[in-house]
């Protein structure tokens, strides 16, 4: 499929994502008992969106890395370091749509280009939504979308891990990834 735009019908509109009603969040096996989360804080991104035929739409997003927040200074210190996202040398992780699919009414599956630590694999984030577009007490016009995904991490170059004492490992392969996202209307 071609990477190139498309120019946008009369059907298409774009929208951009409200950062302060919008969350990307993941989570991990921390020492194989619970889960750990955390979030990124500055995120951005483009939903160009054809009003008659969803499936010609498309998104664009960005996380800057540095922004991880995992509710301890030290862990996120260390998940911003070069053992993991190490975020001078990646300072963003994107997607970028390649395929939408509609799997049932209000469900989709959108396929596309997920770069982290500088590694690009195709993968796919089930959807809720979008959502209908409703005004907001200011004038603007908004829609939302829920999204998830599982990644391995390790598919990503993010392979730091510590061995226990009682056997396993202190960090989880698999990643969960919820967004909820809030987008106005451009």
């Amino acid at each position: 499929m071609s990477t190139s735009i498309e120019p946008q019908s009369a059907t298409t509109t774009t929208w951009n994502l409200d950062p302060v009603h919008s969350v990307a969040e993941f989570k991990v096996k921390h020492m194989m008992i619970s889960n750990v989360k955390g979030q990124f804080t500055r995120i951005k991104g483009t939903l160009n969106l054809d009003e008659t035929n969803v499936t010609n739409s498309s998104v664009e997003a960005s996380i800057e890395a540095a922004s991880i927040n995992t509710r301890d200074e030290q862990r996120d210190a260390h998940l911003k370091s070069a053992d993991f996202f190490d975020v001078e040398k990646f300072p963003t992780l994107a997607f970028k749509s390649t395929r939408v699919t509609r799997v049932a009414d209000g469900e989709l599956a959108v396929a596309g280009d997920l770069t982290i630590h500088g590694v690009t694999r195709n993968m796919v984030f089930n959807v809720e939504g979008p959502t209908a577009a409703a005004k907001d007490p200011w004038g603007n016009v908004r829609r939302g979308l829920s999204a998830t995904a599982k990644i391995n991490r390790k598919d990503f170059g993010l392979t730091w891990n510590s061995a226990l004492e009682a056997g396993g490992l202190l960090v989880g392969d698999e990643i969960s990834i919820t967004l909820e996202l809030q987008f106005v209307k451009a």
